[in-house]
């Protein structure tokens, strides 16, 4: 890896750890989820161990999926799942985990799914942080 991608990394990170969260935007993922289900890194890997049809959707933004990802993940961000679920997963009963950062946009992203029909969708607690701290198999770069 590159002194200035190391960099990056480092400093991306940074503010994922110093982001400061809205009152009215955490009210939002605690209506969210209220309605969605939510999954260990540990249940993730189980998960996707027993069921090969299952997918792990990492809905972070471009530069924090190009930085690092969970391995075997798909990346399909917050702005755009929405408009490209049904394109790129037809099937709505299809087993999907998402996760972003902390766990917060993936629950968001997650109850948006299901009111459009999907019936087993996850958000990952914890999202990528917990991830990575569990020591899970990471892909570096855009993959």
């Amino acid at each position: 890896m590159s002194l200035t991608l190391k960099r990056f990394k480092s400093e991306s990170e940074a503010q994922i750890r110093k982001m400061k969260h809205s009152a009215g935007f955490l009210q939002l993922v605690k209506d969210a989820r209220s309605r969605i289900r939510e999954v260990t890194v540990e249940e993730t890997r189980q998960r996707l161990n027993s069921n090969t049809g299952a997918r792990l959707i990492d809905v972070r933004e471009d530069n924090e999926w190009q930085t690092a990802h969970a391995a075997g993940a798909q990346h399909l961000g917050r702005g755009i799942i929405e408009r490209d679920i049904e394109e790129q997963v037809p099937d709505k009963e299809s087993e999907l985990i998402l996760y972003c950062g902390g766990g917060y946009r993936s629950a968001l992203a997650a109850d948006n799914l299901q009111r459009m029909g999907y019936t087993n969708v996850y958000s990952m607690e914890g999202g990528w942080k917990a991830w990575k701290e569990a020591g899970a198999p990471v892909e570096e770069g855009a993959g």
